[in-house]
């Protein structure tokens, strides 16, 4: 990870850009090369590596596989995702859920959307939900995991801290990361109401979900990102109801 002098930019990321897989139980879009989709020039930005906007059918999923040195937070925005690892945490994520799954040394874990297996009735509906991972401070920590529900927090309309390795979130953010230059916050947003993006050397913004307008680049609709270097402080205004994440990070992978 480093820390360099940078020039302002804002590059605004289309939905349609992006890498995509459809595999018939799998639709996803993924922001940066992820699996054969590579591209040399977009592997990642700050310390965000993977974006993947992904929607999964009921009754499937993705089978046990193995994670190392990696902090991979999930955010379910419909339906719900079974998470079974093999360090023996199992659950349910839904919408509302701050979850997070440390890799370390090395883990295995499964993610389903088959909740009635554990409680409930059969469903078929699928499940959406954003995948994003970061790399830690340091190679070969313990694994680990993390959830707590924050959906009252987001009622507020307000950027709330979802994880965070930062130190200014000790005690405020739902769950911690291990990187303590990065930081997710979420937003719920009604048609009128706006929030004011933090500033950093690196933010990624995604839009899940509903309209928005940046200050200074007009309209975001759903699937829409944009990567911010050496900027901050923008106004986002919900056009529509709509959902934000937003990655405050303060270093970057090296080229």
């Amino acid at each position: 990870m480093t820390t360099l002098s940078l020039a302002p930019r804002i590059d605004v990321r289309r939905a349609g850009e992006r890498f995509a897989t459809e595999i018939g139980w799998l639709d996803s879009k993924h922001s940066f090369s992820f699996g054969h989709h590579h591209d040399a020039a977009n592997t990642h930005h700050g310390l965000l590596l993977v974006n993947n906007d992904d929607v999964v059918h009921a009754g499937t999923g993705f089978d046990t596989h193995p994670h190392r040195d990696m902090e991979i937070v999930t955010w379910v925005l419909q339906g719900s995702l079974v998470h079974q690892d093999s360090e023996g945490h199992n659950g349910v994520i839904y919408p509302g859920l701050a979850q997070r799954m440390s890799a370390g040394t090395g883990i295995l874990h499964s993610e389903k959307n088959d909740s009635w297996r554990l409680a409930g009735d059969v469903h078929d509906e699928p499940v959406h939900f954003v995948q994003m991972w970061v790399v830690p401070d340091e190679a070969g920590l313990a694994p680990g995991y993390e959830q707590l529900e924050i959906d009252a927090e987001l009622l507020g309309g307000g950027l709330v801290p979802v994880a965070s390795g930062m130190a200014k979130h000790d005690g405020a953010a739902a769950i911690r990361i291990n990187n303590r230059y990065a930081a997710l916050y979420a937003a719920r947003l009604q048609p009128g109401q706006h929030v004011e993006l933090p500033e950093a050397p690196f933010l990624h913004l995604f839009v899940p979900r509903g309209s928005v307008t940046l200050e200074g680049a007009g309209e975001l609709g759903t699937g829409d990102a944009v990567r911010f270097t050496a900027t901050g402080g923008q106004k986002i205004t919900a056009a529509e109801p709509a959902e934000i994440l937003v990655w405050e990070m303060h270093a970057t992978l090296a080229a």
